[in-house]
C-alpha cells in the first residue's frame, strides 16, 4: 500500500477543515476506515466478475449487448490494474477467465477494429499479457487492436483519410472521450513493445485535439455545437491526459504541450469542486446534480498529480481525498455506484443535460473508481 500518498492526501485533506484537531482526526480516520481503497477496490472488481457484459455500461439496459461495449473494457481495464495493485494472484486469474470466451464462445462479442471505442478494447488483452496472466494471443489480440487504429481501410472516407494523411488516426471524431480510447490502447501497446511509435502518435493526436477543443478556461465542450462543460466527458480527458503523461517519456516533444494543458484543467475543476468533494452533471452548474463518473475521473486524474509531483500538495491532496471519500459514499449495499449519468449524445441544450437519468451500477462510474484505488494503493 502507498502509505506515504495516503498520509501526506489525509494531512492536507486535515488541514483545511474546521474545528478541534482531534475532532477533526477522529472524524477523517472513521471516514477513511470506512473507505480504504484496498476493500472498496475488492467490492467493485468482484461485482464486476458477477456482472454479465453490459450494454454501454448499464447492467440493466433493456436490450443485451452485441459487442463488448468500452465501459465494459475500461473497468476490465482497472479491475487487472487493482489486482495487480493488490497482489491478488486468484482475481487476476479471475479476470483473465472470464477474457478466454472471446477467444472462443463469445468470439462474436468482439468488436470490430473500425472505431475509438471499439479499438479501446484492446487495452484488455495487452494487460492480461503484461501480467503474465495470458499467451501470445493475448499480445496479438491486443496489437491488432492498436495496429488498426492506424491503418487506413479501404472503406475509409474522405475525412479520415485526410487525417490519416497527416499522421494521425484515420478513426479521429474530435471527440473529448477519443483523448482516453486512443491515447490508452497506444500507451499499452507501447508498454507492451517499447516501441515509440506507439506512445509517440499518442502523443502527437493528443495536441491535436487540445489545439482544436480544449476552451480557454481548460475545460472541453461536449462539441462545438453544445457548448457545456459536460463532466463525465471532461472526465474522459483529464483521465486521457493524466494517464498519458504517466506513461510518455519525458524527452517527447509534445509533453510540455499536454503538461500544460492539463494543469489548467486541474485548476479550474478545483474551482468547481462543491463542498463536500463532488462535481456536477455541468462542471459550472451548481443547480445540475452531483455526477458520480465525473467525479471519480476528476479525482483520478488529480491523485495522479498529486502522487507525481505535477501538482501542488497542499493545494491538490485535500481536494483529490475529498472526492474520494465523496464518491465511496455513492456505493450502495449492492456494490453498485449510483448517481452516474446515462449515455449521453451531444445536443445543443442546456435541459438536455440538466434532465439526463441517473443510473445505478452503470460501469462509467466503476471503471475510474478502480483507477482511483490503484493510484491509492500503488508507488
Amino acid at each position: 500500500m502507498k502509505r506515504n500518498l495516503i498520509l501526506l492526501i489525509l494531512s492536507a485533506f486535515a488541514l483545511g477543515w474546521c474545528g478541534t484537531l482531534n475532532a477533526q482526526e477522529k472524524e477523517l480516520k472513521k471516514r477513511m476506515k470506512e473507505a480504504d481503497p484496498k476493500v472498496i477496490g475488492a467490492r467493485i472488481v468482484n461485482k464486476f466478475l458477477v456482472t454479465p457484459h453490459t450494454r454501454f455500461g448499464n447492467p440493466r439496459a433493456e436490450k443485451a449487448p452485441n459487442y463488448l461495449t468500452y465501459p465494459d473494457a475500461c473497468t476490465w481495464l482497472g479491475a487487472l490494474w487493482f489486482s495487480q495493485a493488490v497482489k491478488d494472484r486468484e482475481m487476476q486469474q479471475r479476470l483473465k477467465d472470464r477474457f478466454e470466451p472471446l477467444f472462443t464462445t463469445e468470439k462474436n462479442m468482439l468488436p470490430r477494429m473500425n472505431h475509438v471505442d471499439h479499438n479501446v478494447v484492446g487495452a484488455v488483452p495487452l494487460e492480461i499479457y503484461m501480467q503474465k496472466l495470458g499467451d501470445r494471443k493475448y499480445y496479438d489480440l491486443g496489437m491488432k487492436y492498436a495496429d488498426t487504429q492506424w491503418e487506413v481501410p479501404a472503406d475509409a472516407k474522405p475525412e479520415q483519410k485526410e487525417y490519416a494523411e497527416q499522421g494521425y488516426s484515420w478513426q479521429t471524431r474530435v471527440w473529448i472521450d477519443d483523448m482516453f480510447m486512443i491515447t490508452t490502447v497506444q500507451s499499452q501497446a507501447f508498454l507492451a513493445t517499447g516501441d515509440r511509435k506507439y506512445i509517440d502518435r499518442a502523443a502527437a493526436e493528443m495536441v491535436m485535439y487540445l489545439e482544436k477543443i480544449q476552451r480557454p478556461n481548460g475545460l472541453f465542450y461536449h462539441a462545438p455545437t453544445a457548448p457545456f462543460f459536460w463532466a463525465r466527458g471532461n472526465g474522459w480527458m483529464a483521465a486521457g491526459m493524466s494517464r498519458l503523461l504517466s506513461v510518455l517519456p519525458k524527452d517527447n516533444p509534445n509533453r510540455p504541450a499536454i503538461m500544460e494543458a492539463y494543469k489548467k484543467m486541474m485548476a479550474t475543476l478545483l474551482e468547481h469542486q462543491d463542498a463536500d468533494g463532488m462535481w456536477h452533471q455541468l462542471i459550472d452548474e451548481p443547480a445540475s446534480y452531483k455526477e458520480t463518473s465525473g467525479t471519480a475521473m476528476f479525482t483520478y486524474a488529480m491523485l495522479v498529480g498529486v502522487k507525481r509531483g505535477w501538482l501542488d500538495k497542499k493545494m491538490y491532496a485535500s481536494c483529490a481525498m475529498k472526492g474520494w471519500l465523496a464518491l465511496v459514499s455513492y456505493i450502495n449495499t449492492n456494490d453498485e455506484i449510483t448517481n452516474v449519468c446515462e449515455g449521453t449524445n451531444i445536443k445543443n441544450d442546456k435541459n438536455h443535460y440538466m434532465n439526463r437519468k441517473q443510473i445505478t451500477g452503470d460501469l462509467h462510474a466503476h471503471a475510474p473508481l478502480l483507477w482511483c484505488a490503484t493510484e491509492l494503493l500503488t508507488k
